[in-house]
């Protein structure tokens, strides 16, 4: 693919206030050059969502955000703190930091309640009692509190990911991260995991979502994100983004996935 200027929205020069500041990324895997000078800044309380197709990139820059990839060249600031290999600072941004994976990733051996109270144990040292009390008001905000003392084994794919995103919002993050939350679940299930993020993003809470739920980010994003080939290649408010899409690619894109 022809590289493509970089839209003026996606270059927003990093700012001390953004939530997210990536500027000049490169990433390569190998030979292959996954990430191509991405700049990106991500205001507090923004809902982005980023869409196009498979190996585009998309899956790698949301993980950089919380360092799970590394990267070879540029920078990329969270919540004022430049991400560097120091093991320090990692951690201290990923405190920060929720993540929902396509896969739940929830351990089998322990509760959904254990699941949840976990990390604010271990990593935020909160009595047991209050870890478990913030627990079940998340379960509850997802739906799920009479869920709680099963094992993940015994919750349909749909209830799992809402374990999921209530075991990340125990550890109050200012950022949450959503890697195709749906793409693993059954059809009838996508809605209750859509309608429990459509309501976490009235809180404000700055969301980077990527997803190939159209609806979704229609309703939801203050922006939407296309890349392809490693590159933004557009960005823009969801109205404009869907009703008169810039790029060539993106608009192919868009016949492909709204037919």
């Amino acid at each position: 693919m022809a590289r493509q200027k970089p839209d003026p929205a996606a270059a927003k020069p990093a700012r001390a206030g953004a939530a997210v500041a990536m500027t000049g990324l490169h990433k390569w895997y190998g030979e292959f050059h996954v990430l191509r000078d991405i700049n990106l800044a991500v205001g507090r309380g923004e809902r982005i969502v980023i869409c196009g197709p498979s190996g585009g990139g998309k899956s790698t820059l949301l993980r950089c955000v919380n360092r799970l990839e590394d990267w070879q060249r540029g920078s990329v600031v969270v919540d004022g703190v430049e991400l560097t290999a120091d093991p320090k600072t990692i951690l201290a941004v990923r405190r920060n930091v929720g993540m929902v994976f396509q896969q739940f990733n929830l351990f089998p051996h322990l509760t959904v309640l254990e699941n949840c109270t976990l990390a604010p144990i271990w990593v935020r040292r909160m009595a047991k009692k209050q870890a478990e009390e913030l627990a079940m008001r998340f379960l509850a905000r997802v739906k799920i509190p009479e869920q709680a003392h099963k094992y993940p084994a015994r919750l349909s794919g749909g209830q799992q990911q809402r374990v999921a995103i209530a075991r990340a919002l125990c550890m109050s993050p200012n950022i949450m991260l959503f890697d195709e939350p749906t793409s693993a679940l059954d059809p009838e299930m996508v809605k209750e995991v859509l309608d429990t993020m459509v309501e976490l993003a009235a809180d404000g809470i700055t969301m980077l979502v990527v997803s190939h739920e159209m609806g979704f980010a229609r309703q939801v994003a203050d922006r939407v994100i296309f890349m392809d080939d490693g590159q933004i290649v557009e960005v823009n408010a969801p109205k404009q983004f869907f009703a008169a899409p810039q790029h060539e690619r993106t608009r192919l894109f868009l016949q492909q996935v709204l037919r």
